[in-house]
Formats: structure tokens, C-alpha cells, sequence
């Protein structure tokens, strides 16, 4: 696979199938052993020819040659799964079992139990009072219960049931995943974003990471002493001058960098995107020049970098490193995105984090710049706005950077524009990112000490989610979600409205989908309720795997338009309410609180 490469020193999580049986012997048990057997394998099959890791290897499953009858199995099970890293359980039974005995009793591995819906012995009812266990115990389980009665011995997985095992693990090996790394500050608050102040109680007790803090003259001192391949430097400077191409400078022609002066910038934009990447994951081509210590990395899963204002005052800022590192690709080919949050906000980084896990797609992250009524349209432009754009839509645009696949210059199945997992991707979807997307020399005003900025325009049509994790005092971390489709306004229409804003950034026109319910009734309520001046936009409706991810790590979710046959929690949050869906989440949020505290 293109790209793919160890970043973490931790294995890579894998999924434990549990199969329950019947303990009783002399007959039943034995008649059930090879059915209950073949149920995990099927799952197991499911599971590995569907779901990836964001890295792009395929997710491993841990599958028994025997099965839980009672306690004993059960603690065999676990060490089973120690041994082999299943950080997930699923546990598959098509017949009655003894629950409080052979239930996943870890507290911090996602679970869910799939009940075969059959009528010769009852899986669902060792679902039903299973799920019953773990609601009165206080360890949240997801119960997986298909809609029609299937015969016994039918190993082909009803379609409802597919659709939450694969949400259920996606969401779990996300969980697992971020367990145990990092999330890297480079630099501290910027510009007095409040999402800059990085929290560390938030990232340790809901995600189980830790923070690392680093002051932004580390890499000055990196580049004063040439902390870095210095050979990859001259390789990634050669591929900048045939693939970045420059577009128009728009500071003041008497304020304007000098050729030296901008190709300066370019080599120092490189060396600052290698260099934040050695210290997210390290390098061990630094360890071959003389820095050991430097090699190792912090092993950052996610980081953000604070830039302005005092760095970009002085030194070129970070909009080609936050670009770059945040595409799937680079001067080494192919490859999966890091994560990296534009102005130090590690919340909209966190959020950046989720989509990739969900996803093994870049993310854009942007501002949430501006909602443009059909009204206003119409006087600044003469345009009448239709389609998807006929009740308005939300401009989101970055102060610089965003990822070159955010163009969605790519071509999914079904001929849409999109973005696709890295491990999907051709040279030929590289060559377009990079056909349709120039950089422009930053612009003075805001960056007073240059560099260069990401423009792109990305393509109408590709449906798509924007979302962010937001930190309320008294309450903790809330999520918002809204899924919507991308824009392509008329070329004229375009250009008078992204004059009116910076034009040497990125811009992605965005049509949330209204319900004629609020906060959803109309595109302005959905951004007079955002929760904050950033979001990050996924490709595709992930709306619904967010939301389970949220689940598994007690983050409510305040704000969403998911259709409620979508939404998939654990089954003991029903006990908190099933008139008002979302105050149940609340509750029960609460009730459970943060998953590693």
C-alpha cells in the first residue's frame, strides 16, 4: 500500500470477537458450539473486508477456537485478548447464555453485543438481559439487534446488522487509537483563541492521551542548527518549484517580498513542515546526524501550531506546513494526512483527529466566515441562488491553510467530487490537487513576516459533514454536527463575494442539510448556533459515526441533523429518555462521565 508506514510505536488495535454459548452440557451445548462459532468468524469476515484503520491497513480481528459458557472462559477471553491487543469486543451469540457470567467486564474496551435474531433458541434474549447487566453495572454496551427473525444457521448478516457492527467498530478502534499518544502544542494561545488553550484534563480523562507543550523557539533552533533531513530538504525544495505554483502577490507592490526574499520563505516553509513533523512522530534520520533525542518525536497524533502572532510577526508563517502535513501526500508520494490544527485550536484539532480515524481522509479546517442569505446575494451579485443554495449558505474559508485534497478535485464511485482515504488515491488525484491549487505570498497585513498561503476553491456536489468539539465551564466537552453538501457558485458570483474576504485563501461554499426544525430551519440559525469561529469539514455524512465515537467517549452531542433511525448508542442510554434523544445524551453523559477519569 502507497505510503503506508509505522508512525507509533503501539500495535495497532484490534477487535476481539466473543463468542457466547450456552454453558450447559450433555446435549445443548454441544449442538450449539460450531453454529455460535461460525457466527464470530462471519462477523470477524465482516469486519476485516470493511474497516480500516486510519492508516490504512486493515482491521485485525481476534477470533477464539473456543467459546464462553461462564466466568472462567470469560477470564480466558481476556487474557486472550491482552496477549493480542483486542482494545474492541463484540460478542455474538445466537442463543440463551448466562449474562453476568460471561459479560466483557473491562471498563475501557468498547463493546457491543450482537443477539441473533432467531426464533429455535434466544439470542436476543441473552441481548436483552445482558444489556440489562451492564446498564445496572455502569459499563455501556451497544446491543446489536437485527429487524427480521432469520433462520437458525443463516451466517449471512442481515444489512441493518452490518451497518452497526461496522459503525460500532469504526468508533472503537478510534477510541483505542488515540489511546496512549500524544497531542502536540507547538507554541501556545494564539490570538486569544479560546480553542488554543489547550485543555489538558479534556485530552486525558475523554480520550486517554497526554498533552506535550513545546515553545515555538524550538524550532528555531532547529533551523539554526540544521535539525533536520537535510537531504529529504533539498528533495522537498525540488518538488515545491515544479509542483506549488505561485500565484498573484496582492500586498502593496512598495511592501512586496523580493524573489530572494520569497524564496527564502519557501525554504524556510519547508524546513518548518519537517521539522513539525519530526516532532509529532520523529525521524530516524535525525538519530544518523548526531540528535537522538530528537529522533523519538512526541508521538502526536494530532498537534496544532500556534503561528500568529508572534511567530508569523517575525518569521513565515504556517500555512504550507499546516497544508501539506494535513494532505495526503507530499514529496515521499502518498500517504496518510497528519493532523495538524491551524492557530494552536486544539479543539478543532481534536475534531480533525475523529474525521481522519473515521474516515482515513484529510480534513479541511476552517473558519466559519460568513452566512450569505439569497437576499444578499442578490444585491451584491444580481444572482438568484437555487438548488442547494437556495436558502443560503456558510462561506468557510481559512486564514491561510488547508489541506490540497480539500479541493475535491477527485472523483468518487458515483462521479461526485470527493476526498478520498489516502490508500485510494492515484498520482493522477495528486496531480489535480496540485493543478488546483496555487500559493499566493502571505499577506503582509496579517503576516508580517511572509511565507505562503493555500488557494483553492473546492468542488460543488460532494456531500459532506462540518463539526466541532466545543468546552462549556460546568458542563465539559459538547459536539455539534451538521452534514450538508459542498457548492459551485457561478464563476461571476464566485469572484465578487471571495473579493470581499482575503482571496489568497482556501474556500469552501457550504449548504448545511435544514430540517424546518431549529437550529436546522434555516442555514443562518445553524451558524448563529455554532459554537465557536472554527469547524472541520469531512467528506461524506459521517454524522452518525461521530456521533457513536462521541458516545463511547461520554461527549454529548447538542447540535446535530441526523436522522434519529441513524443515531446508534449504547443501549443504556434509552433509560435516560426516548422523548428527547439529545437531553438523553446529556444525561447520560453525565451519569457515566469522562471515559478515562
Amino acid at each position: 500500500m502507497t505510503g503506508s508506514t509505522k508512525r507509533f510505536p503501539a500495535a495497532l488495535p484490534k477487535v476481539g470477537i466473543r463468542p457466547i454459548i450456552d454453558g450447559r452440557r450433555n446435549g445443548i451445548r454441544e449442538s450449539l458450539e460450531e453454529p455460535t462459532l461460525a457466527m464470530a468468524r462471519a462477523a470477524a469476515k465482516l469486519i476485516e473486508e470493511n474497516v480500516r484503520h486510519a492508516s490504512g491497513e486493515k482491521v485485525e480481528c481476534v477470533v477464539p477456537d473456543f467459546c464462553i459458557g461462564g466466568a472462567a472462559e470469560a477470564a480466558r477471553m481476556d487474557d486472550l485478548f491482552d496477549r493480542e491487543g483486542a482494545a474492541v469486543s463484540l460478542s455474538v451469540t445466537p442463543c440463551w447464555c448466562y449474562g453476568s457470567e460471561t459479560m466483557d467486564m473491562n471498563p475501557l474496551r468498547p463493546k457491543a453485543i450482537w443477539g441473533f435474531n432467531g426464533t429455535e433458541r434466544p439470542g436476543a434474549v441473552y441481548l436483552a438481559a445482558t444489556l440489562s447487566a451492564h446498564t445496572q453495572k455502569g459499563l455501556p454496551c451497544f446491543g446489536i439487534y437485527g429487524q427480521d427473525v432469520h433462520e437458525s444457521g443463516d451466517l449471512n448478516i442481515p444489512e441493518d446488522v452490518k451497518e452497526k457492527i461496522i459503525r460500532f467498530v469504526r468508533g472503537g478502534i478510534a477510541v483505542a487509537t488515540m489511546r496512549g499518544k500524544s497531542y502536540l502544542a507547538m507554541g501556545g494561545v494564539s490570538m486569544g483563541i479560546a480553542g488554543s488553550i489547550v485543555d489538558c484534563p479534556l485530552i486525558e480523562d475523554y480520550l486517554g492521551m497526554r498533552v506535550v507543550q513545546i515553545d515555538m523557539t524550538e524550532f528555531v533552533r532547529r533551523m539554526d542548527l540544521e535539525i533536520y533531513d537535510r537531504e529529504e530538504f533539498k528533495r522537498a525544495l525540488a518538488w515545491v518549484k515544479k509542483n506549488c505554483k505561485e500565484g498573484e502577490d496582492r500586498n502593496p507592490p512598495d511592501k512586496q517580498h523580493t524573489r530572494e526574499q520569497k524564496d527564502e520563505d519557501w525554504a524556510l516553509s519547508i524546513k518548518m513542515a519537517l521539522i513539525a513533523r519530526d516532532l509529532m512522530v520523529g525521524n530516524p534520520a535525525l538519530k544518523e546526524i548526531g540528535f537522538g533525542e530528537e529522533a523519538e518525536g512526541h508521538n502526536a497524533i494530532c498537534g496544532g501550531f500556534q503561528g500568529q502572532r508572534q511567530w508569523t510577526d517575525h518569521y513565515p508563517n504556517g500555512d504550507f506546513l499546516e497544508a501539506i502535513l494535513n494532505s495526503s501526500f507530499d514529496w515521499n508520494g502518498i500517504r496518510q494526512p497528519h493532523i495538524v490544527a491551524t492557530e494552536n485550536d486544539a479543539l478543532n484539532g481534536l475534531t480533525m483527529l475523529f474525521g481522519n480515524l473515521l474516515t482515513g481522509t484529510a480534513q479541511i479546517f476552517a473558519d466559519v466566515r460568513t452566512y450569505w442569505s439569497p437576499e444578499a446575494v442578490k444585491r451584491t451579485t444580481g444572482h438568484t441562488l437555487s438548488g442547494d443554495a437556495a436558502a443560503g449558505f456558510l462561506h468557510l474559508i481559512n486564514s491561510g491553510p488547508a489541506a490540497l485534497d480539500g479541493c475535491a478535485e477527485m472523483k468518487g464511485p458515483d462521479g461526485k467530487p470527493t476526498m478520498k482515504p489516502f490508500w485510494e488515491m492515484t498520482e493522477d488525484d495528486v496531480a489535480a490537487c496540485l493543478k488546483a491549487t496555487s500559493w499566493h505570498p502571505g499577506t503582509l497585513e496579517y503576516f508580517r513576516g511572509g511565507g505562503w498561503s493555500t488557494k483553492f476553491v473546492t468542488r460543488g456536489g460532494m456531500p459532506c459533514t462540518i463539526s466541532r468539539l466545543n468546552l462549556v465551564k460546568g458542563l465539559g466537552p459538547a459536539l455539534q454536527i451538521a452534514e450538508g453538501v459542498t457548492l459551485e457558485l457561478p464563476k461571476e458570483v464566485h469572484e465578487k463575494i471571495d473579493q470581499r474576504t482575503d482571496p489568497t485563501w482556501p474556500t469552501t461554499w457550504f449548504a448545511p442539510r435544514l430540517s424546518g426544525t431549529f437550529p436546522f430551519d434555516s442555514a443562518y440559525t445553524v451558524m448563529n448556533n455554532w459554537g465557536a469561529n472554527h469547524c472541520v469539514l469531512s467528506p461524506g455524512h459521517i454524522g452518525a459515526d461521530i456521533i457513536t465515537l462521541a458516545a463511547m467517549l461520554r461527549i454529548p452531542v447538542y447540535m446535530h441533523n441526523i436522522e434519529s433511525a441513524k443515531l446508534f448508542r449504547p443501549s443504556s442510554w434509552s433509560s435516560f429518555g426516548t422523548a428527547d434523544l439529545e437531553s438523553a445524551d446529556f444525561r447520560a453523559c453525565q451519569t457515566y462521565g469522562a471515559l478515562y477519569k
